[in-house]
């Protein structure tokens, strides 16, 4: 297999045994058995359970940030294109979460790593956001006097927003259509000044 493929093994089958069996319990003896490679193999690529966790997290952030890439670059309304990219970023981190099992407790406890992991994600959502805001100001359909700050206070509003909507308690009662036409007027009222 190339290095590449070795890793991305040794990345996958780290994350579904933290996933069944939580960070802690889960050894890099266990990873090396589970993914048919050798101890020496698996610390060529790690040096440490916290290095593969670590990649483990890397790994979700990049299926996270190609989804948000992709409604970047659809052509769309930019209000409904702002709205998009909120939703898409919520849904995407609860799939992650729920996808990797036990792994959700470590996702939550071990908050400094995945900052770490995060800040570039996050600084390339900020990005998206500055030009989507950006584009609209050029147009005339914003009215946005401070495109760098609006970008981040956008983009922490909806990481601040992740938790509760795991865990179900943002918007309840409210269908996604009701929630949608609710965060578009937001927008809507906040950028068209």
């Amino acid at each position: 297999m190339p290095v590449s493929k070795t890793k991305t093994l040794l990345v996958n089958v780290a994350r579904q045994l933290f996933a069944k069996q939580g960070l802690e319990n889960t050894t890099m003896n266990d990873i090396a058995l589970a993914s048919g490679k050798g101890r020496r193999t698996l610390y060529t690529y790690f040096k440490n359970k916290d290095e593969i966790y670590f990649a483990v997290i890397e790994t979700e952030m990049e299926y996270l940030s190609a989804k948000i890439a992709e409604v970047a670059d659809k052509r769309m309304d930019l209000e409904e294109k702002l709205v998009e990219v909120i939703y898409v970023h919520l849904s995407s981190i609860k799939e992650a979460v729920l996808r990797n099992g036990n792994l959700r407790a470590e996702f939550f406890r071990n908050i400094w790593m995945v900052e770490k992991v995060r800040k570039h994600f996050d600084q390339r959502e900020i990005d998206l956001f500055a030009s989507i805001l950006k584009e609209g100001v050029a147009s005339g359909e914003f009215s946005v006097e401070n495109i760098a700050l609006v970008a981040d206070v956008m983009h922490y509003c909806v990481k601040g927003l992740e938790v509760p909507y795991i865990y179900g308690r943002l918007g309840e009662g409210l269908n996604k259509t009701e929630s949608r036409r609710i965060v578009k007027t937001l927008i809507h009222r906040s950028l068209k000044g």
